[in-house]
């Protein structure tokens, strides 16, 4: 599995922003979302991205995944008669329903398979006081 670097931010413009601009639409990008104790894992099918063309950012608990896939070949004389892949810039937002730990986060590519996890934020939930003597 390649390991594909999380930024913690939006800030820097990409190629894969370079390439979007060019774009007239923009897919949306097929996800599977689920949740372990410690983890929140997002799935998807990208095959034919190139890890160079991926662009993952997690702010204010919203994953950002922005990517670039290259049509194969040239279109020159393609008469399609049925047409389901999309090619060109794809996008998706996911909001995370509770607070994540961005320096833990991981994205892997393999075979094709984004897999993103993010680790979970434990926060205490109850806490019982102890009442002591005195005002401070």
């Amino acid at each position: 599995m390649q390991n594909i670097k999380i930024e913690e931010s939006q800030n820097l413009i990409s190629e894969t922003e370079s390439k979007k601009t060019f774009s007239r639409k923009e897919g949306q990008l097929a996800v599977d979302c689920y949740e372990t104790p410690s983890d929140f894992v997002i799935l998807a099918a990208i095959a034919g991205v190139k890890i160079e063309d991926l662009d993952i950012s997690i702010e204010n608990n919203i994953l950002i995944i922005d990517g670039f896939r290259e049509i194969p070949g040239k279109e020159e004389n393609r008469k399609y008669f049925l047409k389901e892949c999309y090619w060109g810039a794809f996008s998706r937002k996911i909001v995370l329903s509770e607070d994540v730990d961005i320096a833990r986060a991981e994205a892997f590519f393999q075979k094709g398979i984004l897999k993103i996890k993010i680790p979970r934020i434990k926060r205490i939930k109850e806490k019982k006081l102890e009442v002591k003597k005195g005002d401070k």
